[in-house]
């Protein structure tokens, strides 16, 4: 057979329905119903009353926890502290349960503090309480932790999960009794370093044979509560979220995306011990607040508190009735929320659909082809311009985030503005504007039905890569490229004209906006504004995924000519400067709106480091471009080697008074040697004791000194090596340490005679120290924790 005949640009679409603007306004107002509907399954739950049935959930009742708590900063180890600690047993023993308190020695769950090449560790007292089952197959864990950062009250993290664990156990005792154990756990540690729920997981006896943990956190103030990771060869455990969580919200790329993150919460230490499988939810939109004194209990949302609930409540009935032996599946899950539940399908099926996907779009071009709508050479142009906008769109959010960063500094040390929706709002209507405008200036030449599949081309692509790389990511554009062939090859096989294929095409474009547009939204918290050009990328795709819908929205430009021609092109470049005026006017109002004043204030970040030993002072900063009252105090970038506590991250530096601090003691308790000549070894037993209530002290030894092993207050850790050249080595963080101090050990290599240790503490609070100046109204405390710290060190030559 020979070519097809040439047609017009307007006869290459996939559907033309003879009334245009009629199913245009269809299509659009089908696709803005679906979207809406999607936004509203995210949105959370109205708070239970005080007087909800006493079996129910109630944000109101556990908010009473909730202001208990979080009355003031409770950091481990302070007084503050302590009486959290005593609500919780209160609160636990009034509802009958046997309730203990683990006190001990735990190292962290990781390295994330500044040890070097040495060991994080805390003295923790965890909160245990146990409700018997009926006929045990295993123990469900409720988790939570529940000190706070030193810079604020922790209302939302972690108040809202100690709350929530609180409210559930009242909510489970005032029932039926479960099958299986349920176990409450409230840690401790967790804001230092893990080390409470390092503790249960590796020392408690209930913890002994492992069991379902479901962590709860909150990382923001509001938004729904999204369970955002999984332990591995999480199928059945989604599967039982999918089916009792009653707002189930969450989806297999947020697992493998955070899996691939250096974070960690809690979930971490139960998931570094044989035994343990679970989930990990938390709400996160509104980090502005997080680890700031912002976050207190006014600061709640009550409903994403009450969403909390309901999961936490639904998923302990559910698990402490379920055989909790039969629970590992062997493999991951895909899953995504739908409006009224949860998708799920089995990680085998991944790459199969996303090879089909590809199969079936190279398919739909030849189809495409044979039946005249276009030519392999525009297939080939279609397929290449798509990724214009792939790459654009994230490019031009990143950088105008830049710009409005060089607007407005201080947003550079927040996780997110504090009124964030102005400038989410410009991100989309910005991908908007370029998408649009790339169709309008490609429309003609390549045309419609080329440009679509071209971009289904690039779904399923995508899906490939990611079914390799990211299997858990891969629906995102895998099912949307499948739905889009559908269509396509619905379009081709009816009559161009008829109503078919708009209702085919507009089906495609619903699927898209259900498994992309949450994607869109939640990427937005959880990644911040820094990186709103991922939010930028799979608003794009889905624009791709419903190209055919967006053809009916032009206006219609095939084959005219002259005035014609021109005014059809004018009118197609409309829609992307109407969105790019939106983006423009979004931004405006976001700076308008979102200003520093008293109540959302500029972060700062302040520290002062004084060595007891010289009387040298400074202040320091992590600020890298630093506000005017920061401005005050620090200059040029400085070194803080001398203080290798503070780790080694680059700070900015200022002279400052000395201040009358006492530095943390240190007493040698014995020193001996064991070997001989030069393969003697020397013991080093040591008391280091702070002089003052401190939140951390730390002990590190003099780089030229290899310690083997180390002992503190009983608990073993391994000794390390020092990098070469390094001035300090082998390092000990201790958390909370007790006032009678802490004891160490210390196993020094051979040859390790002549040894210098360098003790320092910290506390929190400058305002004693000469020369600071509080802060004004409008400026604030960024959420660090380091923030406000005073540190003190001396060196020790022994």
């Amino acid at each position: 057979m020979g070519a097809p005949p040439p047609t017009r640009a307007a006869d290459r679409a996939l559907t033309r329905p003879r009334r245009r603007s009629l199913a245009a306004l269809a299509a659009l107002a089908a696709l803005l119903a679906v979207g809406g509907t999607v936004a509203y399954d995210l949105d959370t739950p109205d708070p239970a009353p005080a007087d909800a049935p006493a079996d129910a959930f109630s944000a109101e009742r556990a908010y009473q926890n909730v202001q208990a708590i979080a009355d003031r900063p409770h950091p481990a180890g302070s007084p503050a502290n302590d009486q959290v600690r005593a609500h919780v047993e209160t609160v636990l023993r009034g509802l009958g349960l046997e309730t203990t308190v683990q006190d001990t020695v735990a190292e962290e769950a990781g390295q994330l503090s500044g040890a070097a090449a040495g060991a994080t560790l805390a003295r923790v007292r965890n909160v245990v309480a146990r409700l018997p089952g009926t006929a045990p197959t295993g123990k469900v864990f409720l988790v939570a932790h529940y000190d706070s950062v030193q810079s604020g009250p922790g209302g939302n993290d972690d108040a809202a999960g100690t709350s929530t664990i609180l409210e559930v156990a009242r909510a489970l005792t005032a029932g039926p009794r479960p099958r299986n154990d349920v176990v409450f756990v409230l840690t401790d540690a967790e804001e230092a370093c893990l080390c409470g729920a390092s503790a249960f997981a590796a020392d408690h006896p209930l913890a002994a044979d492992g069991g379902v943990v479901l962590n709860l956190e909150a990382r923001g103030s509001t938004g729904p509560v999204i369970m955002f990771e999984t332990s591995r060869d999480n199928a059945k455990l989604v599967d039982v979220f999918g089916r009792a969580a009653p707002h189930p919200v969450g989806t297999s790329f947020a697992v493998e995306i955070y899996r691939a993150l250096p974070n960690d919460t809690d979930f971490t230490a139960f998931l570094d011990r044989a035994g343990f499988v679970g989930l990990n939810s938390a709400y996160i939109d509104g980090g502005a607040i997080y680890h700031t004194p912002l976050d207190t209990p006014a600061a709640m949302d009550r409903a994403s508190l009450q969403q909390h609930g309901d999961n936490a409540l639904g998923l302990a009935r559910e698990f402490g009735r379920t055989d909790l032996t039969a629970l590992r599946s062997g493999h991951d899950a895909t899953y995504f929320p739908v409006p009224g539940g949860l998708v799920r399908y089995p990680s085998w099926l991944v790459l199969p659909l996303a090879l089909a996907a590809l199969v079936a779009v190279a398919a739909l071009g030849w189809l495409a082809r044979r039946r005249g709508r276009t030519t392999y050479g525009r297939l080939a142009a279609g397929f290449g311009l798509a990724l214009v906008p792939i790459v654009a769109a994230p490019l031009a959010a990143q950088l105008l985030w830049a710009g409005i960063t060089a607007v407005r500094p201080g947003y550079a040390e927040l996780l997110d503005p504090y009124r964030p929706t102005w400038y989410r709002l410009a991100v989309v209507a910005l991908a908007a504007a370029i998408l649009v405008a790339w169709y309008a200036l490609t429309r003609r030449r390549v045309g419609p039905a080329a440009l679509a599949i071209g971009g289904l081309g690039w779904l399923a692509v995508l899906g490939v890569v990611l079914a390799l790389l990211v299997p858990g990511g891969a629906y995102l554009t895998t099912l949307p490229a499948l739905a889009g062939v559908a269509a396509g090859l619905v379009a081709l096989g009816t009559r161009i004209d008829g109503p078919w294929p708009v209702v085919a095409v507009t089906l495609a474009g619903a699927v898209a906006v259900v498994i992309l547009l949450p994607i869109v939204v939640l990427l937005f918290p959880a990644l911040g504004m820094a990186m709103g050009g991922v939010a930028a990328l799979f608003a794009v795709l889905l624009g791709l995924a419903a190209l055919p819908v967006v053809d009916l929205l032009h206006p219609e430009a095939g084959g005219q000519r002259g005035m014609v021609a021109a005014r059809a092109r004018r009118a197609g470049a409309l829609p992307a400067v109407a969105a790019g005026l939106a983006a423009a006017v979004f931004a405006g109002v976001g700076l308008s709106v979102d200003r520093f004043d008293a109540a959302h204030p500029v972060p700062t970040h302040l520290m002062y480091a004084l060595d007891a030993g010289t009387g040298q002072a400074r202040w320091l900063s992590r600020e890298t471009a630093p506000q005017p009252w920061t401005d005050g105090y620090v200059d040029g970038v400085t070194e803080v080697g001398d203080f290798p506590g503070l780790g080694d991250a680059e700070l900015r530096g200022g002279p400052a008074q000395a201040a009358n601090v006492p530095a943390p003691k240190l007493e040698v308790l014995a020193d001996s040697g064991s070997g001989s000549g030069s393969a003697e070894q020397r013991t080093l037993r040591v008391r280091l004791t702070p002089q003052r209530p401190v939140r951390l002290a730390t002990l590190h030894v003099d780089g030229a000194t290899v310690v083997e092993s180390a002992t503190v207050n009983g608990r073993r850790v391994d000794g390390a090596r020092p990098a070469d050249g390094a001035a300090w080595g082998f390092g000990l963080v201790f958390h909370a340490p007790p006032p009678e101090g802490i004891e160490i050990t210390l196993v020094l290599a051979p040859g390790s005679r002549s040894t210098t240790l360098r003790a320092m503490d910290a506390s929190d609070g400058l305002d004693a120290i000469p020369g600071f100046r509080p802060r004004p109204p409008g400026v604030g405390v960024v959420g660090s924790h380091s923030s406000e710290m005073l540190a003190v060190a001396r060196t020790y030559p022994l």
